[in-house]
């Protein structure tokens, strides 16, 4: 699309905003219902443009795209409308004879870049947050996963007029002329490269931004943990959407004394989850380009490979490989995986756990397996990071009531349910003074008398 068209875009968003037509609570949950209704509607079109893209199962689109963004969707019919109202708040002492409050506001045209991963959930979860909170939206979906960036392109620009939800489809041309004007929101997701790049054209607009990016998850498995347990959830976690989560576990610490215990549990899982051959399981999805896949491939290093480590470029599939004996040292660790490759490592103590997760960047999500809650507790406090799961991977994103985002190095901001809207929106604080009364002891000269009073109204 030419820099005309969008520049155009954004200039009838702008104007349609102004007018004041996203205001009314009715109009939000009016369109949060008509995209719900185009989910439900062409829910097989969805699993059938995510099977292109990522070679997505039925289930796995609906448990994992479809059906979260629905979910989202559905909370935020429900509880728009308090969302919404103005907030009263408590008044000090000094200004008694006020109302204080707080009036929920949106910022206006608002940017939601997405990525390929997840194409359809982390465009439309993040668009229905902003679609809540009042804004109007410029969508642009990830060029690498074009099925279903067009698919959304059709059935938004089928039924939303461009002035309060478009779709600006393409590469990075188009994502360079976008990021050139002036948004009043900007929400981003995707790596911390191009996160980097997205604040810097804010700033000279000084335009807010969300930033969900990603980074080495930890997943922690202690010697009381649950073991197979542990391995079932871990294989799920890591291997989902062939290990293109954002939150996947990115590399396994566990405790010497049971490593070898719990890599029998991890094989017999992979096996029972995905089977022998995993080119033969068409439930298995696959690398998203051929640059992609061959980054990951290249990560794998045969003499510490453990379990799987086959690959097959005519496909973009590699089968779920675990890597034992790894360190820090290797390649493997010195960046974001972002595909079905688990590396182990091991520790003697939880402190050694704790100095090593903090040494790194800090990531999006940690998970720790264990029994033992003293451990949990310390874990959790102590390491910074998004957000996690205890005896658990990756659930943590699927509710409306808990907010998601990273801190640091993954990211900046969160969304879903209230903390969705609350991003998008501006909270005015306002004081409405009343005229029956008006204290003389602020206004010049002052004088002695009044010292008393303003020590006592501010003490």
């Amino acid at each position: 699309m030419k820099r005309e068209e969008i520049q155009s875009i954004i200039k009838k968003q702008r104007a349609y905003f102004s007018s004041g037509a996203t205001l009314p609570v009715e109009h939000r949950i009016a369109t949060l219902k008509k995209i719900r209704q185009l989910l439900i509607d062409n829910e097989t079109r969805i699993a059938a443009a995510l099977k292109s893209d990522l070679g997505k199962s039925t289930q796995e689109s609906y448990m994992c795209e479809t059906g979260l963004v629905i979910s989202e969707i559905s909370y935020l019919i429900r509880h728009t409308r308090r969302y919404a109202k103005e907030q009263r708040v408590p008044t000090p002492l000094a200004q008694f004879h006020s109302r204080s409050y707080r009036k929920p506001c949106p910022y206006g045209v608002c940017l939601i870049m997405s990525p390929w991963n997840y194409p359809l959930l982390l465009t439309l979860d993040p668009l229905a947050d902003a679609i809540a909170a009042g804004n109007t939206a410029v969508i642009k979906p990830s060029a690498y996963s074009p099925a279903t960036s067009a698919l959304i392109a059709e059935l938004i620009g089928g039924a939303f007029p461009q002035e309060h939800i478009a779709v600006i489809t393409g590469g990075r041309e188009e994502n360079a002329i976008l990021l050139e004007e002036k948004f009043d929101y900007i929400f981003f997701t995707g790596s911390k490269t191009v996160g980097k790049l997205v604040l810097e054209k804010a700033a000279p607009h000084l335009t807010p931004v969300t930033l969900e990016l990603g980074g080495k998850s930890p997943c922690i498995v202690d010697e009381t943990a649950d073991l197979k347990l542990a391995a079932r959830r871990i294989v799920f976690g890591k291997y989902l959407n062939c290990g293109q989560t954002c939150v996947a576990p990115d590399y396994l610490l566990c405790h010497s004394s049971i490593k070898d215990q719990l890599l029998s549990h991890l094989k017999d899982e992979i096996l029972r989850q995905y089977g022998d051959d995993y080119k033969a399981n068409d439930l298995y999805g696959k690398l998203i380009s051929p640059k992609h896949f061959h980054r990951v491939a290249a990560l794998i290093d045969p003499a510490k490979v453990i379990h799987g480590g086959e690959s097959d470029p005519s496909t973009l599939k590699i089968a779920p490989t675990i890597m034992d004996g790894v360190t820090w040292e290797d390649a493997v660790m010195a960046e974001e995986i972002f595909g079905p490759v688990l590396p182990v490592l091991t520790f003697e103590t939880i402190d050694q756990v704790i100095d090593q997760v903090n040494a790194q960047d800090k990531p999006l999500a940690l998970y720790i397996f264990s029994k033992n809650k003293a451990t949990i507790r310390r874990v959790t406090q102590a390491c910074p990071y998004g957000g996690g799961c205890v005896n658990d991977c990756v659930i943590h994103l699927a509710t409306s009531a808990m907010g998601f985002g990273g801190v640091g190095e993954s990211g900046m901001g969160s969304y879903h349910g209230k903390t969705g809207f609350d991003t998008f929106t501006h909270y005015k604080s306002i004081v409405d003074k009343k005229l029956w009364l008006d204290l003389p002891m602020r206004y010049q000269p002052y004088r002695k008398l009044y010292d008393k009073m303003i020590r006592f109204f501010l003490k």
